[in-house]
């Protein structure tokens, strides 16, 4: 409802201007998204949500869950060599027809099983435990970066980057978290099971012959290379198949933001586009960005079939193929049954390992694209505060109490730059200063740039230090939460009495509302359009800022409610200087001083590169670089 003056003034809020990032309509194939990290490789983005990690609150618990989930993954490990080591009491057990030996083995299997299960158990707990923590790191280091003093409206006006924040920080970091879970623990296991088997593999074929043309040729662990060679190739095959998935997942991810936007905007307005009768146009335009969604999901349909050709079918085949790389030992006699089991359930373990990629490629791919989704908004948070070059900025200063001074104040904006007519405005408190424009004029961005949220320019904004500064804007914003809150925000609650919040209320004509001081609500559904601007200026009331900053917030007041608010200015807040952008009402007699912003017709671009510091500009030394 008020925003308080940024702390930072001496630092102008900067960051991407529009036009200067990617744009806000992807192409039509979706892929908007996957080329804007495309100068971001896997290892920076990786690296990136590592430190991001490592950085939050919960740092000790992801070390204490990771270290936890190592030592569990590697006494599995050793629990499944010794397992594999069974297979070949056991099952000569079995072709010796040895009874007594059979049962003996099954005991030793219900100890080796029961020890599993429980590492299993524990592994599951420890697993999902880090999820839930990694999801908590990123998620508060994501809100906490996107929530800096004016950093999430840069970024919403930074082209594509700046759409749908909340599936970025609330659907993709979740689903990046689990993946990454999964994926880490699975990469993990993997690796100790490799490292553990292929040892045993090497030992069972490191004396092998082959015999041709009456010679012998001896190949050290051949099984070994064997399973490199079978795993290597189904890696190589599914990667070459399923690349597209990477780009088509992220295509996916942005079209099923634009849907679910889509579907929060019509419920937002739905009172407004049932009165217009416009529920078939809505209805086109939600049909539209479904279509969207169902084109990215058939090609994840097609790309995911063409994998399913590579994984299932090197999947069927690894049925025999452990026997099949065995089976010339076992026929020499080298191996007995029980130690051609025990062969085939180590190639098995060694081609397993080798074959993480492949059995999770489809993941790794939707992994990947979440990623890039996670870490581009990241770095879009992060750099929205990094000064460019191309165009100029307003500087800020501080100066006297009482004094509020605009010097050579000029905006650029995408379609022209405006500016102040008069060069040097010096406002005293108490002051009350109109200042207006013709249509179009850009009185919003003025609005902005006092605010210190649009900082590309040039001039000089000399504010006065230690005085407290409310601005309003023209659209009022009310939190959820209690009356208290709404008429305190943005201060605590509890920062003002019952008797001051019920003052400002009667103040406003809003009497009725006095009992529900504490009763939670949506009150910019609950209130009239009528109240609610009542209750934003009971809000100013109850603040008493030094300085007031308005954006035609007197426009929309209905004609009953004018002559109080214009009695509180005056009376009420007889102290607080107040700049008014907007149009003014002759009999109001509230202003007795009149600005004008004009356009610009030498002013730049947004976008357009400032000129060199020798060349003469408006207030260029109050150009900050």
């Amino acid at each position: 409802m008020i925003i308080k003056r940024p702390d930072d003034v001496n630092t102008p809020p900067t960051g991407v201007p529009p036009g200067h990032g990617p744009t806000a309509s992807p192409d039509a194939d979706g892929s908007s998204d996957f080329d804007e990290g495309a100068d971001s490789g896997l290892v920076a983005q990786v690296g990136m949500m590592l430190r991001a990690s490592w950085a939050s609150p919960v740092r000790g618990a992801l070390v204490a869950l990771s270290l936890g989930t190592f030592l569990v993954v590697a006494a599995t490990a050793y629990g499944q060599i010794k397992l594999n080591t069974w297979n070949q009491p056991f099952y000569d057990a079995l072709s010796h027809k040895n009874l007594h030996e059979f049962w003996r083995q099954l005991g030793v299997f219900g100890v080796i099983a029961g020890a599993l299960l429980t590492l299993n158990v524990g592994q599951r707990w420890l697993v999902e435990t880090l999820k839930l923590k990694l999801r908590e790191g990123l998620v508060r280091d994501l809100v906490q970066g996107w929530m800096a003093p004016g950093r999430a409206f840069r970024l919403a006006h930074a082209g594509a980057m700046g759409v749908n924040p909340d599936q970025r920080m609330h659907e993709d970091a979740r689903h990046l978290t689990e993946l990454s879970g999964d994926l880490g623990v699975g990469l993990l296991q993997a690796s100790i099971l490799l490292a553990s088997f292929i040892s045993v593999l090497w030992g069972l074929s490191s004396n092998f012959a082959f015999h041709a043309a009456g010679r012998s040729f001896v190949i050290p662990g051949y099984m070994v290379w064997a399973a490199v060679l079978y795993s290597g190739s189904a890696s190589l095959l599914s990667y070459w198949v399923g690349r597209s998935l990477i780009r088509n997942n992220a295509n996916r991810y942005a079209r099923e933001a634009d849907l679910r936007f889509s579907l929060v905007r019509v419920n937002e307005h739905i009172d407004s586009i049932a009165l217009a009768r416009a529920e078939p146009d809505e209805e086109r335009r939600i049909d539209h960005d479904l279509g969207a969604v169902l084109r990215a999901m058939r090609l994840l349909v097609t790309g995911n079939t063409r994998l399913t050709w590579v994984t299932a079918g090197y999947g069927w085949f690894t049925l025999v193929a452990p026997i099949l790389v065995a089976a010339p030992l076992y026929f020499e006699g080298t191996l007995t049954f029980g130690g051609l089991m025990m062969a085939s359930g180590a190639f098995m373990q060694v081609q397993s390992s080798l074959r993480w990629f492949v059995d999770n490629f489809s993941t790794l791919a939707d992994w990947r694209a979440t990623l890039l989704r996670v870490a581009n908004f990241r770095r879009a948070v992060i750099t929205s505060d990094v000064l460019h070059d191309t165009t100029g900025r307003i500087e800020f200063t501080e100066g006297k109490p009482g004094i509020l001074i605009l010097d050579d104040i000029a905006i650029a904006s995408p379609a022209g730059g405006v500016k102040l007519k008069e060069p040097h405005v010096e406002m005293q408190s108490r002051e009350r200063v109109l200042v207006v424009g013709q249509s179009g004029t850009g009185k919003t961005l003025l609005f902005r740039a006092l605010a210190g949220l649009w900082p590309w320019g040039s001039g000089r904004v000399t504010r006065p230090e230690g005085d407290s500064m409310l601005f309003m804007p023209r659209t009022q914003y009310f939190p959820p939460g209690t009356l208290r809150e709404v008429l305190a925000y943005p201060a605590t609650a509890n920062a003002f009495t019952d008797e001051a919040c019920l003052h400002a209320l009667a103040r406003l004509g809003l009497e009725r509302l006095g009992p529900m001081l504490d009763a939670p609500g949506r009150w910019d559904l609950t209130l009239t359009e009528g109240e609610q601007h009542s209750l934003a200026f009971a809000s100013v009331l109850l603040h008493a800022p030094r300085w007031l900053i308005m954006d035609e917030a007197l426009e929309a007041l209905e004609d009953e409610q004018r002559p109080k608010v214009i009695e509180l200015l005056s009376k009420d807040l007889a102290e607080t200087g107040i700049l008014y952008i907007g149009r003014a009402v002759e009999q109001d007699g509230l202003f007795k001083r009149v600005l004008h912003l004009e356009d610009d017709a030498e002013g730049l671009k947004l976008g357009e590169k400032k000129p060199p510091a020798d060349t003469p500009t408006l207030a260029a030394a109050s150009v900050s670089a």
